[in-house]
C-alpha cells in the first residue's frame, strides 16, 4: 500500500518501537545541525520517513514531524510543570528527549524490557546503520557530512561537560605549576594578545568551540595572531599547553551564548541579504511592468488620436456630400490619411450594402441553424440507440475537448505542477477550509430514521421552511415566504429541465439574451426537446444602451418578433442575476422593464440568483426579484437559487426553486422523483442555512474578502498586459477581450487561440461556448488559490505575448487593415469603439452615428484636453492652416 499520497494524514497512533525508531533517526547530530540550519525542514522528514518504510514502518513524511513536534511538546509540558524529580519522570521518552534537545548525546530506548539504556546514539551501531544507508542509498541523500575531526573535538566537548559537574576556580586562578618554557610560551602569547586586543587578555586563543557551519570565530581570529608570534613555538609543545589549558579551565557558558549570538546574527544578515535580494528583483519587475503599462498606454493613445481624427473626416465628407447634394454616403477606408481621403471623396460613390442590415442577417441565419441543431438526420445514428439517444450522446459543448483534457492531466502543486490549471470551471476554490470545517461539526452528524426513508419528493418540510426562511432574510422579501411554494431538487441545471419540460412543449422556445451559461442549453434540450432563442448583445454602446452587452426590452422584443415571424412558439424568458458570464446586476428598474416585458407577451420569467451571495463589492448592490414590493406576473414568475456557487460546495447538489403557482409546483414535483436530495444531505443543507451567525460574522466577510482580492490581482494582471475586460463585482469570473490577438474576427480563429492556451496548461472558456455574438472573448475564473492564479497568469501572459509577435510580424510582411468590430480604450470601465463605420443610405443618420462615436471617444480620452487647437496651430501651422480653409469653405 502506497502512503505517499496521504499528506495530510496526521491521527495515525505510533507504537513503541516505532518511536525507538524515529527517536533514533531523529537524535542523528547530521540531521539536528539540517533541522537547525534550513527554514524548511519537510525534506529531512520526508527521507526519515523512507528511511522506516525501508524498516518495514509506513509512515509519511507529516506524519513524522508532527509525532516529533507532539513528544517536544510533551517534554516541554513536564519540564516546565515540574511534575516529577529529575531522576523519575513518568514519561518513559523523557530521558531521550531531554539528552537530544540539551545537546547532550541521546539514549535508545529498549522496548523488549521497557527499560532506558545508556547508549549513545551519534556512536552507536543503528546510526552507524542509518549513516551507512544515508550515504549508500541514492534516495535519501542527507546534505550534511561533517569533517571527522571537527566530530572529534564536539565529541571531546561533550566529555568534558559530563565530567566538569562541580564549578571551579576561573582559568585565570587555576593554572599549576609547570616547566619554564611553558611559563615563557604562555608570557609570549599574553603579550600579543595585550599588543592586539583587550579580548585577548581574558580569551586565550585555545578555544575549541565550532560554529555550525564547522569553523570556530574565535579560533581563526585568534589564529591569525598567533602568526604573528616570533618565534613560533613547536607543535608538540602547543599541543601540550592546549590540552594542559583545557584540563585546567572550566568552560565558560558565555562563550555559548556568545557563540549562538553571533551565529543567529549571522544567520538574521544572510536572511536580510535574501530579502533585499528579493525586494530588488521584485522593484525590477514592477519598473518593467510600469513600462510595459506605458507603452501600452502610448499605443492607445495613438490609435485613439487616428480614430478621432478618421471620424472628423467621415463627418467632413458627409457634410461635403450633404453640401453638394449628393445622396450617396462614402466610408473612410481605415488607414487612409487626410489629404487621401480628400482627394477621393469626390470620385467615390454608391452607397454599398447596409453592413448592419447584413449582420442582422447573419445572425439570422445562426439562430435558425440553432432551432435546427436538434434534428436527427443531421447526425450519424448508432443502430444501438433511438433518435433521442443518439442526439444525446453526441451532445457536447464547443469546450468539451478541453474538460477531458483538463481531467486526464490535472494540476496538482506537488504530484503534477506541469498539469493543466482549470480557469474554465466556475467554482469557488477560496472557502473550502471554512465549508470543511462548519460541515464536520457534530450538529451535522445526525442519522435519524426519517432521513433514511423516502421523504416528500418535494423536500422534507423542516428544510422547505429553514429554506423559504433564508430567502425571506437574504432577498429582503417585503413578507414571509411560504414554505409550500419552495420545492428542492439536486441542482439548478435540473431546475432548468423540470421547469422546459412543464412549461414548454416539444419543439417550443425559451428566450433568452447571449452571452450566457452555455450549461442551459443542455439541460432545456436534452429531456424536453426545448429550443433557445437568442437576444444577441455585443460589446457596442449604442442606442440606449449605457454599457457594454446590456440587455435592454427592445432587444428582447426584437428577439421575440424575429422567433414569431420563424413560426417558433415561446413560452418563456431567462434571467441570470447576476449574470453569467458578464458578471452584471441588474438594477429594479431593468428587472421590473423585462418582467413587464414578459407580462406583456404572456410568458413565464425563470429568474436564476445563484450568484447572489457572491457580490464582493460594497458598491453593488444585488436586488432580487423576490424583494420587489409587487410582482407584475406572479403566476408566471419563478426563482432559483441554490448552495453551490454562494456556499463554494459544487460537489454538493443542491437547487431550490419558489414559486407561487401551484400547478407549476405540483408538475415539477412529479420530476422530482428522478431529481430528489437524500435526507442526510437534507439535514446538513437545513443545519447550514439556519447558523445565521456564522454565515454573517464568518462565511460572508471572508468570502467577499477573499473573491475581491482574487478579482484585484487578476485585473491588475490584465491592466498590465493592456487587455480590456469588463470591471464587475460579482460572481467568479471576468469577461476579457482578446479580439486584438485574433488574426482574423472568427470563431475559427477563436478556438485556434482557445487550443494555444490549452496547450500551454491553462484551460478557458471561450465565447462560442456562451454563444457570444463577437469572437473574441474569454471568460476566465478567478476565485481560486494565490499560487494557480499567479502561475495560470503567467502562462496566459506567455501566450499572448507570443500571439502577438506572430501577428506583427505577419502584418510586416503582409500589411492588412483589421476587420474587428471594436477595442477597448479602458481597462477601468470598458469603453468600446468602433474600427470603422458602415455605410448607410441616409447621410443625416449616418451623420447622427458619428457624432455619436465622436461623443464617446471624447469621454473615454482626454485627448482634446492634451491636444487643444492652440497648441496645434503652434506645432504644425501649416496643416493647421489648411484645414482651417477647408473649414472655412464648408
Amino acid at each position: 500500500m502506497d502512503f505517499r499520497g496521504k499528506k495530510y494524514e496526521r491521527g495515525s497512533n505510533w507504537s513503541d518501537p516505532e518511536v525507538v525508531e524515529l527517536l533514533q533517526l531523529w537524535a542523528d547530530e547530521s540531521v539536528q545541525m539540517e533541522l537547525e540550519s534550513c527554514l524548511r525542514n519537510q525534506h529531512v522528514f520526508n527521507r526519515i520517513a523512507e528511511v522506516l518504510r525501508e524498516k518495514g514502518i509506513h509512515r509519511t513524511g507529516d506524519q513524522c514531524r508532527e509525532k516529533i513536534k507532539k513528544m517536544k511538546l510533551e517534554y516541554r509540558r513536564i519540564k516546565d510543570n515540574s511534575k516529577a524529580p529529575r531522576g523519575g519522570r513518568t514519561w518513559k521518552f523523557y530521558e531521550v528527549m531531554d539528552r537530544v534537545l540539551t545537546s547532550r548525546p541521546a539514549l535508545a530506548y529498549s522496548s523488549l524490557s521497557g527499560s532506558m539504556m545508556a547508549q549513545q546514539v551519534l556512536q552507536g551501531s543503528m546510526v552507524e546503520n542509518y549513516h551507512h544507508h544515508q550515504f549508500t542509498s541514492p534516495a535519501l541523500p542527507f546534505g550534511h557530512s561533517q569533517h571527522p575531526e571537527l566530530m572529534e573535538i564536539k565529541c571531546e566537548e561533550v566529555n568534558s561537560d559530563e565530567h566538569c559537574l562541580t564549578p571551579e576556580p576561573p582559568a585565570a586562578m587555576s593554572y599549576q605549576q609547570g616547566s619554564p618554557e611553558e611559563h615563557e610560551m604562555e608570557r609570549a602569547f599574553l603579550e600579543r594578545a595585550q599588543n592586539n586586543s583587550p579580548i585577548s587578555r581574558v580569551e586565550i586563543p585555545i578555544e575549541t568551540s565550532v560554529s555550525p557551519s564547522g569553523f570556530s570565530e574565535p579560533n581563526m581570529a585568534n589564529s591569525s595572531r598567533i602568526q604573528n608570534v616570533v618565534p613560533r613555538p613547536s607543535f608538540s609543545a602547543l599541543h601540550r599547553l592546549r590540552k594542559k589549558r583545557k584540563g585546567q579551565r572550566v568552560k565558560d557558558p558565555l562563550d555559548d551564548l556568545l557563540l549562538k549570538t553571533l551565529t543567529s546574527q549571522r544567520a538574521m544578515e544572510e536572511r536580510f541579504l535574501q530579502m533585499e535580494e528579493r525586494r530588488f528583483q521584485r522593484d525590477l519587475d514592477v519598473e518593467e511592468r510600469r513600462m510595459q503599462l506605458e507603452q501600452r498606454r502610448f499605443e492607445l493613445e495613438r490609435e485613439h488620436e487616428f480614430r478621432m481624427f478618421n471620424v472628423f473626416a467621415q463627418m467632413l465628407s458627409i457634410l461635403k456630400q450633404s453640401h453638394s447634394g449628393s445622396s450617396s454616403s462614402v466610408a473612410m477606408p481605415r488607414g487612409l490619411d487626410f489629404s487621401q481621403a480628400l482627394s477621393e471623396i469626390t470620385g467615390m460613390g454608391g452607397g454599398g450594402g447596409d453592413l448592419q442590415e447584413m449582420r442582422a442577417q447573419l445572425l439570422s441565419e445562426r439562430r435558425v441553424d440553432m432551432h435546427s441543431f436538434c434534428s436527427p438526420s443531421d447526425f450519424q445514428r448508432s443502430p444501438y440507440l433511438s433518435a433521442r439517444g443518439n442526439i444525446a450522446s453526441i451532445f457536447r459543448g464547443s469546450t468539451e475537448e478541453g474538460y477531458k483534457a483538463y481531467h486526464a492531466d490535472k494540476y496538482d502543486e506537488d504530484k503534477n505542477p506541469n498539469g493543466i490549471i482549470n480557469f474554465g470551471t466556475s467554482e469557488n476554490k477560496l472557502c473550502f477550509d471554512l465549508m470543511s470545517k462548519r460541515l464536520t461539526q457534530t450538529d451535522m452528524n445526525l442519522m435519524e430514521p426519517p432521513l433514511l426513508q423516502y421523504p416528500d419528493w418535494t423536500g422534507h418540510m423542516f428544510l422547505r421552511e429553514e429554506v423559504a426562511r433564508f430567502l425571506t432574510y437574504y432577498c429582503k422579501a417585503p413578507a414571509p415566504l411560504k414554505a409550500e411554494n419552495v420545492i428542492v431538487l439536486n441542482g439548478c441545471g435540473s431546475l432548468f429541465s423540470a421547469l422546459a419540460t412543464v412549461l414548454c412543449d416539444p419543439g417550443e422556445a425559451v428566450l433568452i439574451a447571449t452571452p450566457f451559461y452555455g450549461g442551459i442549453t443542455q439541460s432545456v434540450f436534452l429531456y424536453g426537446n426545448v429550443k433557445l432563442v437568442y437576444a444577441y448583445l455585443d460589446s457596442k454602446i449604442t442606442g440606449t444602451s449605457t454599457r457594454p452587452f446590456q440587455l435592454t426590452v427592445e432587444k428582447l422584443e426584437k428577439a421575440l418578433q424575429n422567433a414569431r415571424a420563424e413560426g417558433v412558439t415561446v413560452r418563456a424568458l431567462i434571467l441570470l442575476n447576476p449574470q453569467n458570464p458578464l458578471g452584471d446586476i441588474y438594477s429594479l428598474s431593468e428587472l421590473r422593464d423585462y418582467l413587464e416585458f414578459a407580462k406583456r407577451h404572456e410568458l413565464h420569467v425563470i429568474v436564476d440568483e445563484i450568484y447572489m451571495l457572491s457580490v464582493f463589492d460594497e458598491s453593488a448592490t444585488f436586488h432580487s426579484v423576490l424583494g420587489m414590493d409587487r410582482l407584475p406576473d406572479p403566476q408566471r414568475t419563478h426563482v432559483m437559487w441554490g448552495i453551490t456557487k454562494d456556499f463554494a460546495v459544487s460537489g454538493i447538489r443542491f437547487g431550490t426553486l419558489y414559486t407561487e403557482n401551484q400547478d407549476v409546483a405540483n408538475a415539477v414535483a412529479s420530476l422530482c422523483y428522478f431529481h430528489g436530495v437524500c435526507g442526510p444531505v437534507q439535514h446538513k443543507v437545513a443545519q447550514l442555512l439556519r447558523d445565521r451567525d456564522w454565515i454573517n460574522q464568518v462565511y460572508l466577510r471572508a468570502n467577499r474578502a477573499r473573491l475581491k482580492a482574487a478579482h484585484t490581482y487578476v485585473t491588475d494582471e490584465l491592466k498590465t498586459l493592456g487587455v480590456p475586460f469588463l470591471n464587475r463585482n460579482a460572481g467568479f469570473f471576468v469577461w476579457i477581450d482578446f479580439r486584438k490577438y485574433l488574426k482574423t474576427g472568427t470563431f475559427e480563429e477563436e478556438m485556434l487561440l482557445w487550443k494555444r492556451f490549452l496547450d500551454n496548461k491553462v484551460l478557458l472558456s471561450c465565447g462560442k461556448a456562451f454563444e457570444c455574438s463577437e469572437p473574441g472573448w474569454f471568460r476566465i475564473i478567478f476565485a481560486d488559490k494565490t499560487h494557480r492564479l499567479q502561475l495560470g497568469m503567467q502562462r496566459i501572459r506567455k501566450v499572448l505575448e507570443e500571439r502577438e509577435q506572430e501577428i506583427l510580424a505577419e502584418e510586416k510582411e503582409q500589411p492588412c487593415q483589421s476587420e474587428q468590430d471594436g477595442k477597448a480604450d479602458s481597462t477601468d470601465e470598458v469603453i468600446f469603439v468602433s474600427r470603422h463605420q458602415e455605410p448607410t443610405s441616409a447621410s443625416s443618420s449616418n451623420l447622427g452615428d458619428l457624432i455619436g462615436l465622436l461623443q464617446q471617444q471624447m469621454r473615454s480620452s482626454d485627448w482634446l484636453q492634451k491636444n487643444t487647437a492652440e497648441q496645434f496651430a503652434q506645432e504644425k501651422p501649416e496643416i493647421y492652416d489648411v484645414f482651417s480653409k477647408l473649414v472655412g469653405k464648408q
